[in-house]
């Protein structure tokens, strides 16, 4: 039990900016870290259902209320897998050769193509959420969308080969007690899936294909571009596959309407 716990607050220290007890970074304590990944999602589809209840319910602005929810996730981890969506925005820009992009992946500087990228993504967030607000099925599934990007992105770091043996997915994936992580976020996606039709079947279905859709491209993009998947690549990955569901989610609840 006691490692269990050291494992979940491994996940948390390193994907969240949330306040754990100190836990040491040994090979045990990372064992079963990719299993509590998704938890941090459930965070943020928490405080997201709270946010989009609380707007309503005292009548704040539908401005301010989108604005808070897209920035839920960005408190909750600090904006990690943003910062993974700008340096791969960048290296996929420059379309220099694989040595290259990599080299740039691991540059802390913004280029110009992160910048508009930070711009374009949030706008679509924002885009998205004025749609989806006051639709309850969609916040409620988007909410859980956000355990389900973990999943796949935990999937992904254990599953994908290495574009370099020294990254941060590298030393994760070595410390990972491969087959049980991989299973257990397996079965955390079908049932995360079934829960998602349960409240709206059609919505629920929409999203998690969008996800597994997203998740296969990203796979074809990681290989081709980079010979495999990195941290950023993996931050890359869940933050497309999040604002993608959102905005399906948003199109869907006009289309079946």
């Amino acid at each position: 039990m006691k490692s269990l716990w050291n494992n979940f607050k491994v996940a948390f220290a390193m994907f969240s900016k949330i306040p754990m007890p100190r836990a040491d970074w040994t090979k045990e304590n990372m064992k079963y870290m990719f299993c509590f990944f998704p938890f941090i999602g459930t965070v943020i589809g928490g405080l997201t259902m709270l946010v989009a209840y609380l707007g309503l319910r005292f009548g704040y602005q539908p401005g301010f209320v989108t604005a808070v929810l897209v920035l839920v996730p960005v408190f909750v981890t600090g904006g990690i897998h943003v910062d993974g969506l700008l340096d791969t925005s960048d290296a996929l820009s420059s379309w220099q050769e694989r040595t290259r992009r990599l080299e740039i992946l691991k540059d802390s500087h913004a280029g110009a193509f992160a910048i508009i990228t930070a711009c374009v993504y949030f706008i679509l967030w924002l885009g998205a959420w004025s749609q989806l607000l006051g639709d309850h099925d969609g916040i409620c599934i988007m909410s859980i969308g956000f355990m389900m990007s973990r999943c796949l992105s935990g999937i992904g770091v254990i599953i994908f080969p290495k574009a370099r043996t020294d990254g941060t997915v590298a030393e994760f994936s070595r410390n990972a007690s491969e087959i049980v992580a991989r299973n257990v976020l397996i079965v955390m996606l079908a049932a995360l899936a079934v829960l998602m039709i349960w409240i709206n079947p059609v919505k629920g279905a929409l999203a998690a294909v969008t996800a597994l859709l997203v998740f296969w491209w990203y796979h074809h993009m990681a290989m081709k571009y980079f010979g495999g998947t990195t941290g950023d690549l993996s931050g890359f990955f869940l933050c497309i596959c999040e604002v993608v569901m959102a905005l399906v989610l948003g199109i869907s609840g006009i289309v079946i309407l």
